[in-house]
């Protein structure tokens, strides 16, 4: 009965953005998010009022910190309006965008989540461990790394000091 009384509409819910999880230990991971921003919906062309009338999630609260996710998510946006079989409201006087009668025809329901997440893990060959490897440390250079990190905002005043001292 839940599939029918949605009828053309997807059984699994409307399209929704890639997104990585929160955490370190989980943000190489990504899933689906609750919607799409109102920036990936400008840049895939599609107005935010009419976004929730054709199967697709906004979230305004949401926003894009890297331009990657942007276009992963805008590519995704345009990938599933491409797919997309709008219905005319009535039979006889469809509108512009509106779908032909052979694809109507055609149309069929989608049963599971519209345009799943596939993450592919990586992989790497296993190979022999040079000698530099085994001489580096792991632990060593990433407590470098982080005093370098640290301690940078001081170096920089301490060395333009230096060169005030010299001019």
């Amino acid at each position: 009965l839940g599939a029918r009384a949605i009828a053309p509409r997807p059984v699994g819910g409307n399209l929704r953005p890639v997104v990585r999880c929160p955490t370190f230990k989980y943000n190489t991971k990504c899933r689906l998010g609750r919607g799409f921003t109102l920036d990936e919906l400008k840049a895939a062309e599609i107005n935010k009022r009419v976004a929730a009338t054709i199967g697709i999630s906004v979230d305004h609260r949401r926003r894009n910190k890297c331009v990657e996710s942007l276009q992963l998510n805008v590519q995704r946006l345009k990938e599933y309006k491409s797919k997309l079989i709008l219905f005319p409201k009535k039979a006889g006087a469809p509108k512009k965008g509106d779908a032909s009668e052979e694809e109507i025809k055609m149309a069929t329901q989608l049963q599971g989540t519209v345009m799943p997440v596939i993450n592919v893990a990586k992989s790497e060959k296993a190979r022999k461990i040079t000698d530099e490897e085994r001489k580096g440390s792991a632990f060593v250079s990433l407590r470098q790394a982080r005093a370098h990190k640290r301690l940078f905002g001081s170096r920089q005043k301490r060395a333009r000091e230096n060169e005030a001292e010299k001019a």
